[in-house]
């Protein structure tokens, strides 16, 4: 059956359709789907785990158990797990194990423009990269065959435009293969002894995988002008074919790594001049030089960013058509945190007292924007909690008693637990602010240890941050509302000024839940607004400014009651729910 298919669904389909029994992923955009989709499958056991390291280490175990495994993350999820990637790539795998990582060239969501294929290269393991949906399909189940040939993990490098646009798809039928476990210490325990003799293992399979992608069907030439050759890739591939149509010939690399070395030289000697259109990194264009191959990419292409057919038409000189332009330039719309969202009240807050705040990633690293802009830092997953501890040792009581670091339930349980073990082994003054919203918000309302409930939804075992944070050597441990202003403002001044280290958890539940009951919105009484604007302070997209009077959006508005705290007229009331 042919069908309508989203990449990341089509990855999923392949999994399923290639017998695989375990998935164990974190969620991190563009990569989400993937797992989210493979769990509408019975067959297949799926699950969110803490972070990628556990993930990638989850799914091993279940490779050596002898069931087909898969995990998949985002780019920089990739360097969380790499410290068992690379040794995975000496000890092989058993039955087959496919990684699915996810670029964000122009960062729609990431804090920066990885090129994933670097992994592939350092740790020696052979990466898939497909271009459309189809394909996506075809290469997860491929990569499962490849991983038990060649016995390596494989990893199958997405993008966001593959992974999140549809093409059409046909479907196949599900087999599950299945092999034994077998007691192997001199290829599973990497100590320096076994190691040592498992980096020759390593070099040999490179170099039968390089005879493999000279030969393999995902890497094909389609011949057509011979004036130019391009060599291209994954999404890329698609703007070429869009821009040139046959008027090139195009060598589709469809594995990453290793590339071809006569494949490409052979492609050289049927054209006129050679290109490589890849994003970010020049990789396959640096193959190239190092193949004596005179090669036209960086040069006219950027590095940085995403490309489009008219930006590669625009490189090689070709006519582009004028888009069409709006009369009215379009006003900013700048990202904001949602109506009702349980941060917006806490970063209020923060911004009063004039704190210090050093931040996580999450959604509340809106908390750096105007007109909160009360957040200074987001490095990566847990680097608030690890950071303040850095910090404070440097700057002594004056930091201590006026900084404090922010992170999210996920992100904690994701990698802020051994920053928080960090300061309470070497004894930093720090506050700590756990932003308890009950869910993994900015991916789409993923499930967490926290909360209580596993990826399909069932009841699932729950951790207590108050018990968890006590356990770890904390004596001052608060819970605060982050609706309730007053409170927030007191708690926080309190633990600031205290001499040992003090976690504060602000709960309240994301606002767009499906379970939250929302009140109903407010209004603004004109007789008693008098314009000063305090309530736009906090920066809700439901309160604005008309005829010099506040008003609220009725169809944003949850009446989650932040505002009226503001209000030193008492012109925002409530009404009547009906």
């Amino acid at each position: 059956m042919k069908q309508l298919m989203l990449g990341n669904k089509a990855v999923a389909r392949g999994l399923y359709e290639a017998g695989c029994c375990f998935a164990s992923s974190y969620p991190g955009t563009p990569s989400t789907e993937i797992t989210e989709e493979l769990a509408k499958y019975d067959e297949v056991y799926c699950e969110w785990a803490p972070n990628e390291k556990v993930a990638m280490e989850a799914a091993f175990g279940a490779s050596l158990q002898g069931r087909r495994s898969f995990c998949a993350m985002k780019h920089v999820g990739l360097n969380v797990a790499a410290d068992p990637l690379y040794t995975m790539s000496y000890t092989g795998i058993n039955a087959g194990l496919v990684i699915v990582v996810a670029d964000d060239a122009g960062m729609h969501s990431s804090q920066n423009e990885q090129d994933s294929r670097h992994h592939a290269i350092a740790a020696k393991l052979p990466m898939l990269e497909p271009s459309d949906s189809q394909e996506a399909l075809e290469f997860t189940k491929l990569a499962f065959e490849i991983s038990e040939k060649f016995d390596t993990p494989v990893l199958l490098k997405m993008c966001t435009r593959v992974a999140h646009s549809q093409s059409v798809v046909e479907e196949g039928e599900r087999s599950v293969p299945k092999k034994a476990y077998e007691k192997n210490i001199a290829k599973y325990v990497m100590m320096p002894g076994n190691a040592k003799k498992r980096h020759p293992v390593v070099e040999e399979r490179t170099r039968l995988l390089k005879e493999y992608a000279e030969n393999s069907p995902v890497n094909r030439i389609e011949p057509g002008g011979t004036s130019l050759g391009i060599i291209t890739s994954s999404t890329s591939y698609q703007y070429v074919t869009e821009a040139f149509g046959d008027s090139v010939s195009i060598l589709k690399i469809g594995m990453a790594n290793p590339l071809p070395d006569q494949l490409i030289l052979d492609f050289a000697k049927q054209v006129d001049k050679l290109a490589v259109v890849e994003e970010l990194d020049p990789i396959m264009e640096n193959h190239c030089r190092a193949l004596g191959l005179k090669v036209q990419g960086k040069e006219i292409l950027p590095v940085c960013g995403e490309f489009s057919q008219n930006l590669i038409a625009k490189a090689f000189g070709k006519p582009v058509p004028e888009g069409l332009h709006l009369e009215e330039t379009l006003p900013m719309r700048p990202p904001v945190m949602c109506p009702g969202c349980p941060h917006r009240g806490l970063f209020y807050t923060l911004k009063k007292i004039g704190c210090t705040v050093l931040g996580d990633i999450g959604c509340y690293t809106l908390g750096a924007v105007a007109p909160l802009g009360s957040m200074e830092l987001c490095l990566c997953m847990g680097a608030s909690v690890s950071s303040i501890h850095g910090f404070n040792k440097m700057g002594g009581a004056e930091s201590e008693h006026n900084t404090v670091c922010v992170i999210g339930d996920s992100t904690f349980m994701h990698s802020g637990m051994t920053g928080l073990a960090n300061i309470a082994y070497n004894q930093s003054n720090s506050t700590v602010i756990i932003l308890d919203n009950s869910i993994t918000g900015m991916t789409g309302h993923q499930q967490n240890p926290t909360t209580g409930y596993n990826i399909k939804g069932d009841p699932a075992g729950k951790i207590d941050l108050e018990a968890l944070c006590r356990a770890m050597g904390f004596n001052r441990v608060e819970v605060i509302d982050p609706y309730d202003l007053a409170s927030c403002e007191k708690v926080i001044r309190q633990e600031l000024e205290a001499d040992e280290a003090s976690v504060i958890i602000s709960r309240r539940p994301c606002a767009l839940l499906k379970y939250v009951k929302k009140k109903a919105a407010l209004r603004v009484n004109p007789d008693t607004c008098k314009g000063c604007k305090a309530c736009m302070r906090i920066g809700c997209p439901a309160i604005s400014i008309r005829n010099q009077k506040a008003v609220v959006d009725a169809t944003l508005c949850i009446g989650c009651g932040v505002c009226t705290q503001m209000c030193r007229f008492g012109a925002l009331e409530g009404k009547e729910e009906t």
